[in-house]
């Protein structure tokens, strides 16, 4: 992972665990930041304020990171996205920039979807690079076995040619879940 940086002048940050206290360095947690530049509220939504803002005026930015002994933050996932797989936290965005290391590969999408088994289970679709030699799912597999923890390696894993975006250029991870979960619940009523 690339650092975002430190933080700017007149800013303050932390990084926190699910009760608000602050991690060790090195460690994972939510980032909560506040300073002048950092909003006060959300106009004429006070029950969303109240989510996001402490009474401390901390702002917590719903992003996941870690900080070095140097005071540089780095970016591990948002919140939000955060796939539970047998009480396990995984973090999209490590497979993805993991996937994306593969020499054929274009781009990676990492998402979760309902298991039986984990309650979640961990999805990616990828994208190949235009003149990419043949390669398969088998091919990535392998390559993310040496780099990856085993159960971070993405138990479905499919090529496609694009992925489902917003207007504005976003994937929509949502619908690519909601499109696999229906895919592998045919393939199971077939067997």
């Amino acid at each position: 992972l690339s650092s975002i940086g430190q933080p700017m002048p007149g800013l303050e940050l932390k990084l926190v665990d699910q009760q608000g206290n602050i991690v060790p360095i090195g460690t994972s947690g939510e980032i909560w930041t506040r300073g002048h530049s950092v909003m006060c509220g959300y106009y004429g939504d006070a029950e969303k304020t109240q989510e996001t803002i402490t009474h401390s005026r901390w702002l917590k930015t719903g992003d996941v990171g870690r900080m070095d002994e140097d005071g540089y933050v780095y970016f591990v996932g948002r919140q939000k996205e955060i796939i539970i797989r047998g009480g396990v936290n995984i973090y999209p965005v490590e497979i993805e920039n993991t996937i994306a290391e593969y020499p054929h590969v274009l781009d990676a999408q990492v998402f979760s979807i309902p298991s039986e088994r984990y309650d979640e289970d961990v999805c990616a679709w990828i994208r190949l690079k235009p003149d990419a030699p043949k390669c398969g799912v088998e091919d990535i597999r392998n390559f993310l076995k040496d780099r990856l923890a085993f159960f971070k390696i993405p138990t479905y894993m499919r090529i496609v040619d694009r992925f489902i975006m917003t207007p504005t250029g976003k994937a929509q991870k949502f619908k690519m879940s909601e499109i696999m979960t229906k895919e592998l619940e045919k393939n199971k009523e077939k067997h």
